[in-house]
């Protein structure tokens, strides 16, 4: 039956799911030691077809690795309780 069939996951056209144009990244802290979270957070500008992502306002391109984990609950975290 096609209902127990695995689900595969949603699949860009390049195949990246780790980045999408627009999203907030931020290099680790030992690539950018003695800097702030803020000082190291950047806009993705442009994800290549190889998964490496081109920031806005910083030079090169730069790999899943070199950034923190995504969590997506960090800024809802940070959000005040009413």
């Amino acid at each position: 039956m096609s209902f127990f069939r695995k689900r595969r996951r949603a699949e860009t056209t390049n195949g990246n799911v780790w980045a999408r144009q627009g999203m907030l990244v931020t290099f680790r802290a030992e690539i950018m030691p003695g800097k702030m979270r803020e000082e190291r957070t950047f806009r993705i500008e442009h994800v290549m077809p190889n998964g490496r992502v081109v920031l806005e306002n910083f030079l090169g391109e730069h790999r899943e690795g070199a950034f923190e984990p995504i969590n997506f609950m960090r800024d809802k975290a940070a959000e005040p309780q009413n």
